[in-house]
């Protein structure tokens, strides 16, 4: 099977976005679960007590870019699926 121009552009394509997936996954801590909310830990200057509250936080989990590693992969397959050549196969047919 040779590959055209426009499928080596959707494999390039396709692997770009899984590494910036998995680059922006790292760069946020390698966590396995995507958070909305983190606990941060606070001191009252005045009277030195601490307490917790939760911070409104968006950080990348693992289960995230596992989702869209899975949605890139099935669009890529998909699309260079559909941009074959159909000139082979037409030649093949005939004879």
């Amino acid at each position: 099977m040779k590959i055209n121009k426009k499928q080596k552009i959707t494999i390039s394509a396709g692997i770009a976005v899984i590494l910036i997936v998995f680059i922006i996954w790292l760069l946020n801590g390698t966590y396995i679960f995507t958070q909305t909310q983190v606990l941060i830990v606070k001191k009252d200057p005045l009277f030195g007590n601490t307490y917790k509250q939760w911070q409104n936080k968006f950080i990348w989990g693992l289960d995230l870019t596992l989702v869209v590693t899975f949605i890139s992969l099935i669009i890529s397959a998909g699309l260079v699926y559909i941009f074959k050549d159909k000139r082979k196969e037409l030649n093949e047919e005939s004879k």
